[in-house]
């Protein structure tokens, strides 16, 4: 006997002699799991995926680098005005009516306000420089006068960007324009590309709504605080949709798979201990609930629903034979505690694979679905058996009747016919499915190969209308209002050409010397594609432009840079120290630090991008772009940074499918060649989780879903559940295939058994996380479709493809080459 097989005999005779005690301890360790959930932290949105990648520690410098030392760590607040002609006179005194009373209250701690009525009021009376007086001069203009002020104002390009694209200068009309609040918040702001659940600006921005609403009219409050709040909200939206749906819908699965109230008590008291195991995991760790993380309760369900019905339905097995409770449950432990062991272990590695992303809230939903899937082990493979034998003892002595004790499968069942559709093609033509299968997942899988990937807010937030039937819900089920994604898509649609895009480059380096700004100069001309350019030449904002507009405004500066200009280019080549020593000590001294550190150690340019530049081309301008420099410089902003994650997730995701499949084929030949003397069977329960990978991949894109940060996990986890499938199988055959017996009586047994209970699990399985195309997140209803379809295609694989894998595996492995040589005949060989 084997020190496995002693392991697994003193489990399995503990569950069975010592039940109560083994349940006791389990309470116990469900008390202590239990005091964690109090810990359970939340976190979701998209700066959580963009920490430590060099795009996002440039786009933190630049925030923190170039501004004056001065000048408080602010936040800004957009005020979204739309209409008939925001321009009108009503218009323009609502928003300035708006912008005052924002700035009167002093809990919103505003520095200041901008907006395009502002610049008509200034323009109309030039001395009206408080909000006050600008709302008397447009209350006293008549609508002509309005106009012509108007049309004055749009001779600026900063007022022009601050209408709607369907600015009229002639007509002096606008359906929308935006206007700027800029707080000093406690604490600071942050910055970070995306947002998270934590803004100090959540509070200012949702009063700041609060006192707009008082003035009338189409004026939208938006801002990071108010989309970190909608962050926030969409996390416990999706998880008290997805938990119950996906409850309710196991419940259903288990009444019949179980057909004894009884048996589904214990089942969903085995699940419920699963939960509190995980979540109280969660808070002892110190590991924030996020938006990925809402799937693997499904995940845990699902998979603990597969081992119940699997532990009950073996157990029923022995049971209608007549043995005892003991004897039944003893026999059913020895078996499927290593059939639980190697499904365990193959699903925790394909979880665990996703340790390998540099992404941290993928590296923890790894983590935490391989910790989950190791209690979720424990649970139903020891505390479940020891439940169920309490309970049928107590029943046995009270003589409660039974109501479900025949076995899913049984000869004759549904289940059972449709399960050996794939035994009757093992039996008739192997190597034709096999051949079938195969080119079949070779076509899928090269059609894969073009699947998209993305990173973008938009997979975070809910949707801009929130479903019907959602809305019809009771409380607590019904989703809270979100405006966050409507106000996005509308400032999409309305101010695409005039707000554009942008990409900064940082620069590093001593910029003193005299190549420096002249390096500056030269990095625009002939820009990539994508840049706003003329005449060749890409429309920047950089320390070049200061230098220019100081020249222009002062002669003494003019004089200065001409002296040190040695080829009269405008762009001094010698003497920078005392160019931007005369800058610092100018008017243009705030100007000059938004684009140079004091230290004349960092500077950033920025370039203007055409308005419909997709992120990758921003990104490949960017890079282009910063390896003109001759100082090291880097590309950053927000698209830049989301683009990176989306490069990082690309990676991800085929990283952690080759070491989830390697360390899965290294653990299933092992453990094979250690239990059963046959290290081939690992490579036979491979076979059909590489189809299912393969026809994944190519329905992906054949769906149009991309591989975003959720989906990337998808293939490494269709490893590890799928395995879970073949595994039952193909140690269901070796437990069936003794000396003596031939493959097809090992198979009949193991797939009318075995291959039953897995189409129940596997309609569970697929139920219960389908469940997440309920959830108020986009990202989280693809995860929920692929992986319900993952599952679907290992299931289809598992009893479809694995008996004839087996068959032609036991004519390799076992028969002599006389057997070989006798065709394919029915599949039956000799046995060992």
């Amino acid at each position: 006997m084997t020190a496995v097989d002693r392991a697994v005999e003193t489990v399995a005779r503990v569950t069975v002699d010592r039940p109560g005690a083994v349940v006791v301890v389990f309470l116990l360790l469900t008390a202590g799991f239990a005091v964690g959930l109090g810990g359970v932290s939340t976190d979701a949105g998209t700066s959580q995926f963009t920490q430590d990648l060099p795009a996002q520690r440039a786009f933190e410098a630049v925030d923190e680098e170039f501004s004056p030392t001065f000048e408080p760590n602010s936040g800004s607040t957009q005020l979204i005005q739309s209409g008939p002609n925001v321009l009108a006179k009503p218009a323009l005194v609502r928003m300035l009516t708006a912008q005052k009373r924002l700035a009167d209250e002093p809990g919103l701690r505003v520095v200041s306000t901008s907006s395009a009525a502002s610049v008509v009021a200034t323009t109309l009376d030039p001395e009206a420089e408080t909000l006050e007086a600008q709302v008397r001069a447009v209350e006293g203009a008549t609508p002509r006068q309005i106009d012509e002020a108007v049309r004055t104002a749009a001779a600026s390009d900063s007022f022009v960007d601050q209408l709607g694209d369907d600015f009229d200068r002639q007509g002096a009309s606008a359906g929308a324009t935006v206007a700027v609040v800029v707080h000093e918040p406690i604490g600071g702001s942050d910055a970070a590309a995306g947002a998270g659940t934590d803004s100090p600006l959540t509070s200012l921005q949702t009063r700041a709504r609060a006192v707009v609403a008082t003035v009338g009219g189409d004026i939208t409050v938006f801002g990071a605080g108010l989309v970190s709040a909608e962050f926030s909200n969409v996390v416990f939206d999706s998880l008290i949709l997805v938990l119950p749906a996906s409850i309710a819908l196991i419940f259903v699965f288990l009444v019949v798979a179980y057909r004894d109230p009884i048996d589904l008590v214990l089942g969903l008291v085995a699940l419920a201990v699963t939960l509190v195991w995980t979540f109280g995991f969660l808070g002892l760790a110190g590991i924030a609930f996020s938006q990925l993380l809402i799937a693997i309760p499904p995940l845990l369900l699902a998979v603990g629903i597969d081992f119940g019905i699997h532990s009950i339905n073996r157990y029923r097995e022995e049971r209608v034979e007549g043995r005892d409770i003991e004897e039944s449950m003893g026999v059913a432990s020895r078996q499927l505690l290593v059939a639980f062991f190697i499904v365990t272990g193959t699903t925790a590695l394909g979880f665990l694979a996703n340790a390998t992303s540099d992404l941290g809230p993928i590296r923890e939903f790894g983590v935490v679905a391989a910790v989950g899937i190791a209690f979720t082990f424990l649970i139903f493979g020891v505390f479940l058996p020891a439940l169920k034998v309490l309970t049928d003892r107590a029943r046995e002595r009270r003589n409660v009747p039974t109501f479900g004790d025949r076995p899913l499968g049984a000869e004759g069942s549904l289940l059972g016919r449709v399960s050996a559709g794939g035994l009757v093609a093992a039996r008739r033509a192997p190597r034709a499915v096999v051949v079938v299968a195969l080119l079949l997942a070779v076509g899928s899988g090269y059609y894969g190969l073009g699947v998209d990937t993305s990173f973008s807010q938009e997979d975070f937030l809910p949707p801009e209308e929130t479903p019907a039937v959602l809305e019809d819900l009771p409380e607590p089920f019904r989703p809270s209002e979100y405006t966050v994604t409507g106000t996005i898509n509308f400032l999409e649609e309305n101010f695409e050409q005039s707000q554009g895009d942008s990409v900064t480059i940082y620069i590093e380096g001593n910029l003193e010397q005299g190549y420096a700004l002249a390096s500056l100069a030269r990095a625009a001309e002939n820009p990539p594609e994508g840049v706003v350019a003329a005449n060749r030449t890409a429309e920047t904002r950089s320390v070049v432009d200061v230098v220019e507009s100081r020249a222009a405004a002062s002669p003494s500066f003019r004089r200065l840079v001409e002296r040190n200009d040695a080829n009269d280019d405008g762009v001094p080549d010698d003497n920078l120290d005392r160019i931007y020593a005369a800058l610092l000590d100018s008017p243009a001294r705030e100007e000059t630090l938004r684009f140079l550190t004091e230290d004349r150690r960092a500077t950033r340019v920025v370039y203007r991008l055409e308005a419909d530049t997709s992120q990758a081309a921003v990104t490949d301008a960017g890079r282009t772009l910063a390896d003109r420099y001759r100082f090291d410089a880097t590309a950053t902003g927000e698209t830049i940074v989301f683009q990176a994650v989306s490069d990082v997730i690309l990676a991800s995701a085929v990283t952690s499918l080759a070491v989830a499949l390697g360390a899965t084929a290294a653990f299933l030949v092992g453990i094979y060649a250690f239990l059963e003397g046959r290290p081939s069977l690992g490579v036979v329960n491979l076979v059909p989780i590489v189809v299912a990978i393969c026809l994944l991949v190519g329905s992906m894109r054949a769906l149009g879903l991309p591989v975003n940060a959720l989906t990337a996990t998808i293939l490494s986890i269709t490893i590890g559940l799928g395995t879970d499938y073949s595994a039952h199988l193909v140690h269901r055959f070796a437990d069936e295939y003794g000396p003596g017996d031939s493959v097809d009586g090992a198979l009949d047994g193991a797939v009318r058994g075995t291959g039953s209970a897995l189409a129940g699990s596997m309609l569970t399985t697929t139920t219960g996380i389908g469940v997440l195309v309920f959830a108020i997140t986009p990202v989280l209803g693809q995860f929920g479709v692929l992986t319900a379809l993952s599952i679907f295609y290992s299931y289809l694989t598992a009893v479809f493809l694995t008996p004839s894998v087996l068959v032609l595996w036991g004519r390799l492995v076992d028969a002599d080459p006389a057997d070989l040589a006798g065709g394919e005949a029915d599949g039956v060989l000799p046995g060992r």
